[in-house]
């Protein structure tokens, strides 16, 4: 009615707007226009106000944010909800929510700063709870007498996967993930992501369903932007009794994530881990260990050790990978997990990489030098994330043959995908320059899921290794089996050498014979070998006529 205080007028609804720094946008892509009313000049949306098209929107976003707005832009089906964050010449990153209307002729939405969807309780990207948010919650719930459940799941790998399809595309995989996680768990549940690459679930212990089951529901397979994604997840997992004498909620996220790392520590990749006590000295041991690390290099303390890749149709030795162990003067032998996360943090990862290609080229020709048969032996060193554009890495490859007098190939590097497809195109030129210095060249984890098939014809390698986790479950899993099946099949395709990672046992390499896999590697024929074991090996193996193979053996 005329003069009721409570209907909104045009004027006091655009004050409003501008006062909380939200605009209102409604996009019709059969006019090509885009019209925007509210806080535009704060956002840095008033050149494309009151209306503009979407070429105009393109032209003042961010280079790197276009295909965002391509994504809002795109047509899509009624009731489509949109959620993007994108980023403006002069302007504030902002967040632009909305929904498509009447059959994809309109959608509209509202436009605010990140900062104020920050400030709600929910995680703009997935919807869940956000850490301080959730920890609030588990609190109030531990006032309750009963046995609770925490499970805090950690995405493996999200810094390749940033790498290889960007931080948008990215943002894609943790928001399916959250919608994954939000129907694997009942209604009552408290679902939060808690980090970057982090989600947690907070139930009754009697309605969780369990971490195999949170594995199982969020580990499924997933295609953005035209690439296949294979999610894992490092799982760790604690119970605690509720009432008056409840641990502290934020106590209880520490020890789950205690348990997150200690199942990346001890088994790798898709590993899980329940909390307890032993694993509190971790902190502790960690700042140790960073002082040990310092000197730990020029002290020869980190080295090369071996692990035999044979050929599954003969069992015959092919060759070695080389990988890093360090001999600590008080601790023993330790495994990678447990000191490269800290040679990254210091820098020392480019010194490393030199030094296990040195050592590993001169080992492999002392072996040429002492053993007839070793003369068609190879070894395999692991190139760090980002050492592919080390300066000196095609010159250190030359000068290590110089000194070494390998035959071209039989020093080979591995590379990850998400290496390549950070920058294709500069991968390509430092791979063939690598190439022509001597080196083979193998793609690494290849089937992890977020690289373009159509680089592989482009790019100078050959060989194709297959991640362990893949090799590991497909006699369980008929995904994990499709996707060996298919990456043996590429390889025979381009004419490339096909190793598989994580062979255990006979069966496992029966199985992967019966594919046309050329190579295997893992715990069935042997660990990482000190070098003084690794020659031992090698001469059983020509004495033998075959690798030894375990009939059946666990996961090492």
């Amino acid at each position: 009615m005329p003069g009721d205080p409570w209907i909104w007028d045009a004027t006091g609804t655009l004050e409003a707007l501008g006062a909380a720094d939200v605009a209102l946008w409604m996009w019709e892509p059969d006019r090509d226009r885009l019209r925007l009313t509210g806080a535009t000049r704060a956002l840095g949306l008033g050149p494309l106000a009151p209306d503009c098209s979407s070429a105009a929107l393109r032209a003042l976003s961010l280079p790197q944010d276009r295909a965002v707005a391509d994504d809002l832009l795109r047509i899509q089906d009624p009731g489509t909800e949109i959620a993007v964050r994108l980023r403006m010449r002069g302007g504030v990153v902002c967040i632009w929510r909305g929904v498509w209307l009447e059959e994809g002729r309109r959608a509209a939405g509202v436009a605010a700063p990140e900062t104020k969807f920050a400030g709600s309780d929910q995680d703009p990207l997935t919807g869940l709870l956000d850490r301080k948010s959730f920890v609030l919650r588990a609190r109030e719930r531990l006032q309750t007498p009963g046995r609770h459940e925490l499970i805090v799941a950690d995405l493996d790998r999200l810094r390749r996967l940033n790498e290889a399809l960007g931080h948008e595309r990215a943002d894609l995989v943790l928001a399916a993930l959250g919608s994954r996680l939000a129907a694997a768990f009942p209604p009552e549940a408290l679902l939060a992501r808690i980090g970057e690459d982090e989600f947690a679930a907070f139930t009754p212990a009697e309605a969780s369903p369990g971490a195999e089951a949170l594995r199982a529901a969020l580990e499924q397979p997933l295609r953005v932007a035209g690439f296949d994604i294979h999610p894992t997840l490092s799982i760790g997992a604690v119970g605690a009794a509720g009432g008056a004498d409840a641990p502290e909620a934020a106590e209880l996220l520490r020890r789950a994530e205690l348990a997150v790392e200690s199942a990346k520590k001890n088994g790798g990749r898709g590993g899980a881990a329940a909390y307890g006590r032993g694993l509190e000295t971790d902190g502790l041991s960690r700042l140790a260990l960073e002082g040990d690390l310092k000197g730990a290099l020029g002290r020869s303390e980190l080295t090369p050790y071996y692990q035999p890749i044979v050929r599954l149709s003969t069992g015959a030795l092919s060759g070695f990978e080389a990988l890093v162990r360090w001999r600590h003067p008080r601790r023993g032998l330790l495994l990678p997990e447990e000191f490269l996360p800290l040679c990254e943090e210091m820098g020392m990862m480019p010194a490393l990489g030199a030094m296990m290609m040195r050592e590993a080229a001169r080992q492999l020709a002392a072996w040429r030098l002492r053993h007839a048969a070793a003369g068609e032996l190879s070894v395999a060193v692991n190139l760090s994330t980002g050492e592919i554009d080390r300066p000196d890495l095609v010159s250190d490859v030359a000068a290590i043959r110089d000194e070494t007098g390998l035959p071209p190939g039989a020093l080979k590097l591995e590379v990850t995908e998400g290496d390549v497809m950070r920058d294709p195109e500069r991968a390509a030129e430092v791979l063939g320059a690598l190439r022509k210095a001597g080196a083979g060249l193998a793609l690494d984890d290849f089937g992890t899921g977020f690289s373009s098939l159509s680089y592989l014809t482009r790019l100078p390698f050959d060989t194709l290794k297959i991640d362990r986790y893949f090799v590991r479950t497909m006699a369980t899993n008929a995904g994990s089996q499709k996707i060996v099946s298919s990456v043996v099949k590429l390889g025979q395709d381009l004419e490339l050498e096909v190793v598989a990672e994580g062979v255990e046992n006979a069966g496992m390499a029966r199985a992967l014979l019966s594919l046309g896999c050329d190579y295997g590697q893992g715990f069935g024929y042997a660990p990482a070998l000190s070098p003084q074991e690794a020659e031992v090996y090698l001469n059983e193996s020509y004495v033998d006529g075959a690798a030894p193979l375990k009939a059946r053996g666990s996961a090492g």
